[in-house]
């Protein structure tokens, strides 16, 4: 006959629970602040107000204010890999699936603002650094949920180049991330909305840009990367 399990078993799942539950809680509370006021004006006493705690309580959830968003990102990355899969999968060839892909990007970007901020202030950090500010498990969660939409652009690239659609100057890894990168900046771009041009020498002009131009070019540009005929050009 199995003998019982121990009472304190029992009491450390139920803390685990606890503590996984207000860790969530206190994403959400950050998602939801982020959406509203911005990644910029996001402060801690506000994210802990919001789920009823008090700073303190948040930090032994999380390392840092670096963690708390490094996973509150995760949150936006696992939304913008569903966008970008969808895109994938209803592509009828590989310029098409390349082209859904980058303007799926584009347009998740321009409808979340917070989402760009969020990914651009982590990128501002070296990488040794983050990696000394968040925790593995941190760590593991962000890898995989930026790994889910950059395997997709990727895969998308390999397959092309694969089956003489697409040539590739770079290894398509590098060329996804580098993709993401630059989207990012240009999601920026979108948002301000202003062009800065020299009319004359000496002279700058500042024009409009919208945010279909900017994802007709982030297309535009993807599918200049990878033709064939950029090669022999």
């Amino acid at each position: 006959m199995a003998s019982p399990a121990p009472a304190s078993d029992g009491r450390r799942k139920a803390a685990a629970a606890r503590r996984r539950e207000r860790e969530a809680k206190i994403i959400a509370a950050t998602r939801e602040l982020f959406d509203s006021k911005g990644v910029r004006d996001a402060q801690i006493e506000e994210i802990a107000s919001a789920v009823g705690i008090n700073r303190a309580i948040v930090y032994r959830h999380f390392t840092g204010k670096e963690e708390l968003f490094s996973l509150t990102l995760v949150g936006y990355l696992d939304e913008l890999s569903g966008e970008m899969r969808a895109a994938s999968t209803s592509a009828s060839n590989h310029s098409d699936r390349l082209a859904g892909i980058v303007g799926a990007f584009v347009d998740y970007g321009v409808a979340h603002p917070a989402f760009v901020d969020c990914a651009q202030s982590l990128m501002t950090r070296p990488g040794d650094e983050l990696f000394d500010d968040l925790s593995e498990s941190a760590l593991l969660r962000l890898g995989r949920g930026m790994t889910s939409c950059l395997t997709i652009l990727s895969d998308a690239l390999a397959e092309g180049a694969e089956k003489g659609a697409f040539t590739l100057t770079a290894d398509p890894v590098l060329l996804a991330n580098t993709l993401y990168a630059s989207g990012l900046g240009a999601l920026h771009l979108a948002r301000l909305g202003v062009l800065v041009s020299e009319v004359a020498p000496g002279i700058p002009v500042v024009n409009q840009v919208t945010a279909e131009q900017v994802r007709s070019y982030m297309v535009t540009s993807a599918l200049a990367l990878v033709s064939p005929n950029r090669a022999s050009a």
